[in-house]
């Protein structure tokens, strides 16, 4: 068998320091995350944290930096997950746009707001990333290559 991470992207939307999470139904329960999500087939890492980011939360995003790269594991018998974190901001939002599904609704919560959530948290990456964004971590976009279909 052929191991295979899954690779997913996630934003740090940071305003007025308070940042934009989103409140979701996971199996494990309510959980809250930034906005984040799966690559898709033929998708570019920079498109899919766009369309994560519209459909999670009904805003338009724009990267500007990545903070952190991730291979993260829960347990020897969870999945792996390889994660690209950018950073940007958002404008242009649409409040009648519907979420996508188990979107409960999103939230601008300060990093203490957070850590008191620290229970609910979809992952330790989500403050983790915030911590290290909040410590000046920023690489530029220009580290991410995308060769599709290329001969």
């Amino acid at each position: 068998m052929v191991w295979k991470p899954h690779v997913t992207v996630a934003a740090i939307i940071e305003r007025d320091q308070r940042f934009l999470l989103v409140e979701e139904e996971t199996v494990n329960g309510i959980a809250f995350n930034q906005p984040a999500g799966h690559l898709e087939p033929g998708e570019s890492l920079i498109n899919a944290v766009k369309r994560e980011v519209k459909e999670e939360t009904a805003w338009q995003f724009t990267p500007e930096f990545i903070t952190a790269i991730q291979l993260w594991r829960k347990t020897p018998d969870f999945p792996s997950f390889l994660r690209v974190c950018f950073v940007g901001a958002c404008h242009n939002h649409q409040p009648d746009q519907t979420l996508d599904d188990g979107i409960i609704a999103t939230h601008w919560l300060t990093r203490d707001e957070i850590i008191a959530k620290k229970s609910a948290l979809r992952s330790p990456l989500v403050l983790t990333t915030i911590d290290q964004y909040l410590q000046g971590e920023r690489y530029p976009l220009t580290l991410l290559k995308t060769f599709l279909d290329l001969e």
